[in-house]
């Protein structure tokens, strides 16, 4: 069985927008790879998770901030699709 992915964000922050384009953008990459993207609104203020399964991947409260996508991205490959290429998404910035 496929592992689903769930988005839980802050109705009262509204982030649902910046939770759909992330859910897009996942369901695009691994569109073979996942059941599908969840969105879930948040019981608690402030909450921005993303979960594979049942396992967290990022929490903006603990991490300070929200995950870049391309960051989003490599995270939820090493979880689902560890042999996959993201292609340009794999290139480290330059410093």
């Amino acid at each position: 069985m496929k592992p689903g992915i769930t988005i839980s964000y802050c109705t009262k922050c509204r982030w649902m927008l910046r939770a759909a384009y992330m859910a897009q953008e996942l369901l695009t990459t691994f569109e073979e790879d996942i059941s599908g993207v969840t969105l879930k609104p948040a019981e608690i203020s402030g909450s921005y998770q993303i979960f594979v399964n049942d396992e967290m991947l990022f929490d903006r409260k603990r991490e300070g901030r929200f995950p870049e996508i391309t960051e989003l991205k490599q995270l939820v490959r090493d979880r689902v699709a560890p042999d996959k290429s993201l292609g340009h998404s794999d290139r480290k910035k330059d410093a």
